[in-house]
Formats: C-alpha cells, structure tokens, sequence
C-alpha cells in the first residue's frame, strides 16, 4: 500500500506541509496515471440514489482536504464516490494566522483553525475545467471573513453562480466554527433570509441552463435541541435538496493529547457520536424528500454502517483518510 510506504514521512511533517505534500502527490499521481482502477476501490460499485442523481458509490470526500478543487481528478481515481470541494469564497483570502493545524495522533483526531483559507471561487472554475473525473462533484461555499453577516448572502450568491454549472450539488457553510459570527448564519431569521435568496436564484438558473443543481446545507454538530428544531422547521418549508451533518465541534469531548485547548474545530475520533445523534434527530423530524450526507467521525466501516442506519444517505470522510488512508474507502464499501 502506497499510503504504508508515505504515511511516516506525512507524520514527520507539521500538519498543514503534510496536507500540501499529500495535494501534490494525488496531483502528480493522477497526471502520471499511478493511481488506477486496479489500485483504488473502484471495483466496489455500489451505486446509490440520491439528491435526485445516481453515485458509483455512496462514500465521498468532506470538503476542506480539496480546497481549490486541484485534486478532484486524482480524488476520483482513489475510488470516492463524490468529491466536496472548498469551502470557497468569492475573494482569495489566506486564512487565520499560522499554526493553524494540529494532528492529534492519540486521539485519532485533527483540530483546524484555517479559516476558510482558499484562492476563490474563480481560482476553482478555472481548474476544475482542467480535470477529468467521473465522480460527483460538490462545491462547498462561503463568506470572506471581512463581510459583514447582513451582506453575506452576497457572496453565498456569487459562489452559488459562478459554480452552477461545473457543480453537481452545492453546499451553503454556515456552521465552520473558524470565521468570526458564522454560526449565527444557522439561526432561524438568518437563515430564512439567506436560503430564500439563493432559491431564488437556484430557480432562475434552472430555467436558464436547464440544469437542476441540488441545494445542501452544513450544519454545526454544536446546535442544542431547541436550536436544531428551529433549523429543521426553516428547512423543512423551503425548497432545500440536502443536510450535511455535522461540521467540526468546539467541544473537546474526551481529549488525551496536550493539543487540546488548541482553538478551532474538532473532528475525527472524538467525534463520531455527537454528530451521529445529530444525524438521527435530523432524521426524525426533516421532510421524507431531504436527503442527508453523514459526515464527522466516520473512522471505520462500522463507523459509516452506524451512519447509515441512522438515516444517512450517503457519507464523507476526512480524518480517517488521514489516519488509515485511501483503503478506507475500500473496506466501507466491502461492508456496506
């Protein structure tokens, strides 16, 4: 396995020139034809149905490995079934100060304050018109930090345009715990007003293009009950597509390593229960015709089966690619 032979020398890297490195070599790997169908899990087809589109697979990429949508041609030669890109936003912007990344090795955890570092949405369209792929490809999309919230569906607007037709589903992020009041996005007034703009503009470019390009929505494993039943009645009335639950956490629930009061959010190990909660009461009261993508602490393939006995449609993984590597997506997909 080629992630065995490359895994230590990831590990000797601070995390974020880890994650540069590991970009590089899925772009080089792809250009040079290393990484094939006979190397990958691409022979475990099990196609799945939902948010109205057939998947080669129900197990994709999380955004935030991919932020500029460079990889998505390598990342689809792995074997993922669908592949998030970003989180992008309308202008460039480099992100919170550095270190900004922190792996957490005892605790199969990764805790990020990156702040929705990226090189903008026009960056993206440019380089995903270079690539070919075969997954599904999702584009993950935000507000510069330096936008006030009462402008932000401004930019969600922008992204939301600028990626239509290249995109096969897009989320709205309003739940990264790492740019200043964005989480305030997910309160019941706010998010009405946003959502109701882009599907008004969602139904405007349908008519246009003749493209139907479902909408998703991110949410914050964080939300207390009355929160979440708030959000839920806003999505339930609107013509929303998806719920990607969750994002990472602010809490640090049962933390060993000295890393721990780092800020920013959690995911990995620690995970995997508060967001599967989320997921099944998500489940409970959303409309039948949402669809959900379970994301947060999908470690093992036991992780994902949870997942989708809770309701999840499809799921993403993230830090369990960086813990055991791309022959996670093979041993879900053989279990599933």
């Amino acid at each position: 396995m080629m992630y065995k032979a490359i895994k230590p020398l990831l590990y000797s890297l601070n995390p974020e020139t880890a994650h540069h490195l590991a970009l590089n070599l899925i772009k080089l790997s792809a250009k040079s034809r290393l990484i094939t169908n006979q190397s990958n899990s691409l022979d475990y087809a099990k196609p799945t149905t939902a948010l109205g589109m057939t998947f080669r697979n129900p197990v994709g990429l999380a955004a935030g490995f991919d932020k500029n949508g460079e990889c998505v041609e390598g990342l689809s030669r792995l074997g993922f079934g669908f592949v998030e890109v970003g989180t992008l936003t309308p202008k460039p912007q480099k992100g919170n100060a550095k270190p900004r990344l922190f792996r957490l090795s005892s605790d199969k955890a990764i805790i990020n304050r990156m702040g929705f570092n990226n090189k903008g949405i026009d960056y993206f369209v440019n380089q995903i018109k270079k690539q070919k792929y075969t997954c599904k490809l999702g584009v993950n999309i935000g507000k510069n930090k330096d936008t006030p919230n009462q402008d932000a569906h401004l930019d969600y607007l922008y992204c939301f345009e600028k990626s239509y037709l290249i995109a096969d589903y897009i989320v709205i992020n309003i739940s990264s715990p790492n740019t200043p009041n964005l989480r305030s996005l997910q309160k019941s007034d706010e998010l009405i007003k946003l959502l109701t703009s882009i599907c008004e503009l969602k139904e405007k470019l349908q008519k246009k293009f003749i493209k139907a390009v479902p909408l998703l929505v991110k949410i914050s494993p964080d939300l207390n009950e009355f929160e979440l039943n708030d959000l839920i009645e806003s999505v339930n009335n609107l013509p929303i597509q998806g719920v990607i639950a969750t994002n990472t956490t602010i809490e640090r629930i049962n933390i060993q390593s000295h890393l721990s009061n780092e800020m920013g959010g959690l995911s990995g190990a620690p995970l995997t229960q508060k967001s599967n909660a989320v997921l099944k009461h998500l489940k409970q009261g959303l409309s039948s015709q949402i669809d959900l993508i379970g994301v947060g602490g999908i470690m093992s393939p036991e992780n994902a089966i949870e997942r989708f006995n809770s309701g999840a449609n499809l799921v993403q993984i993230y830090s369990g690619l960086i813990y055991f590597g791309p022959h996670l997506i093979k041993e879900i997909l053989k279990k599933i």
